[in-house]
């Protein structure tokens, strides 16, 4: 009962906070670092160290590290063509990574390699329904964005978009395990919840969130 009222009342205060205005406080773009190529383990080390975790420390994630973080997850690796670190059927490139962290929410830009502000409120607490998610320093949340996905039948969009959040979130556990981080890829979501707090279109659908952080 306790846990119930707690999350409906977490809720309430982040809904609360979007009528009254409070979101529109300014957030500043974060720009990312080129990413550092040449740190981590190799392939095969990292395979074999890949894993779900599910204990997370709250030191945050250096900005050198959210860099080598999300370019592994999708960033731009071709620069000529604007091709991703993850493949996308008929390179849609319909998913969109979203960044939950303690001083806001922000949408990945691979294009320019930074961090676009979405608004200046917490919502850790609301990518998932697991104790650790309002904690653990960054919650990844994959989008697909339908609209770019052409004259997909509502089968393919769900589909493509499911198998395309899926080859990010393996590059995410792939990284993590190259550099010793904490991540698991989570499905248990009110989506509902979470698309209203994002200020989501209706043709955005949440696919998967990830927790990434260093271990407790």
């Amino acid at each position: 009962m306790f846990k119930k009222s707690f999350l409906t009342g977490t809720v309430a205060l982040i809904i609360a906070s979007f009528i009254t205005g409070s979101w529109a406080a300014e957030l500043s773009p974060i720009k990312l670092p080129p990413p550092n190529l040449n740190s981590g383990k190799s392939l095969m080390q990292s395979l074999q160290a890949r894993k779900s975790s599910r204990d997370f420390s709250t030191k945050k994630l250096s900005v050198e590290v959210l860099s080598n973080l999300l370019w592994a997850a999708c960033g731009i690796n071709r620069p000529e063509s604007g091709r991703r670190t993850a493949p996308s059927a008929v390179n849609w490139q319909e998913i969109d990574v979203y960044v939950a962290m303690a001083d806001g929410l922000y949408l990945y830009n691979a294009k320019e390699h930074v961090l676009k502000p979405v608004i200046k409120q917490d919502i850790r607490v609301l990518t998932g329904k697991q104790k650790f998610v309002k904690e653990a320093p960054v919650n990844l949340i994959y989008v697909a964005d339908y609209s770019r996905m052409g004259g997909a039948n509502a089968e393919e969009r769900n589909s493509y978009s499911a198998a395309d959040t899926a080859f990010i979130a393996q590059n995410v556990y792939l990284y993590c395990a190259s550099e010793g981080l904490a991540t698991v890829v989570r499905g248990s979501i009110d989506r509902d919840v979470l698309a209203k707090a994002m200020q989501l279109r209706d043709n955005q659908k949440i696919i998967l969130s990830q927790t990434v952080g260093y271990p407790k």
